[in-house]
């Protein structure tokens, strides 16, 4: 269900073309995609889509483009995405002395249900380390697509006028003979 039928490489393709023929200006799409990759960051899973929604909306982005965007957030980036919040959250909430920091056994806290006491050791630093770290990416990918978006409409421009240019030579030549 998760492994894509072609490959990774071709389902990237296929968001970052479906991101680029929006309808929409170049600022409002590199907005969406940008909210959706800072909502990626978050550790809130299930609420990604409604985060990068939210975010787009104040921000005058494109909405479909930050559900495209959260493509960042997927099985293969989580576990990188997770550590990195983590660390940098717990870098900055304790400045560097983790011996404050008491180890955590995840799998007894979810089997007990106990998300209170995840909040603590767990989800504070991870959404203290999304803050930085969703900001630095989401500014990236909002200077790519738009500049990515910029030059794909560019470059669509000159190739409807080429073709046109091609059919109005074509036509003023006229029907062609079958004996030219």
């Amino acid at each position: 269900m998760v492994w894509p039928r072609r490959s990774f490489w071709r389902s990237a393709q296929y968001f970052v073309k479906r991101a680029l023929r929006l309808t929409a200006t170049p600022h409002a799409i590199a907005a969406g995609v940008a909210a959706g990759v800072f909502a990626s960051f978050t550790p809130f899973m299930g609420f990604h889509f409604f985060i990068a929604a939210l975010l787009a909306w104040c921000v005058g982005g494109n909405l479909v483009a930050s559900a495209l965007g959260t493509a960042v957030g997927n099985p293969l980036t989580f576990p990188f995405i997770w550590g990195a919040t983590l660390e940098t959250g717990r870098l900055i909430l304790y400045a560097g002395h983790e011996a404050n920091v008491a180890p955590v056994h995840i799998g007894r806290m979810l089997r007990h249900l106990e998300f209170s006491q995840l909040w603590q050791p767990l989800i504070k630093p991870m959404t203290v380390g999304a803050l930085p770290l969703g900001m630095v990416f989401a500014v990236f990918f909002y200077v790519l697509t738009r500049w990515a978006t910029i030059t794909f409409r560019e470059q669509r421009r000159k190739r409807l006028a080429e073709r046109a240019r091609r059919r109005a030579r074509a036509q003023s030549l006229g029907p062609r003979t079958a004996t030219s």
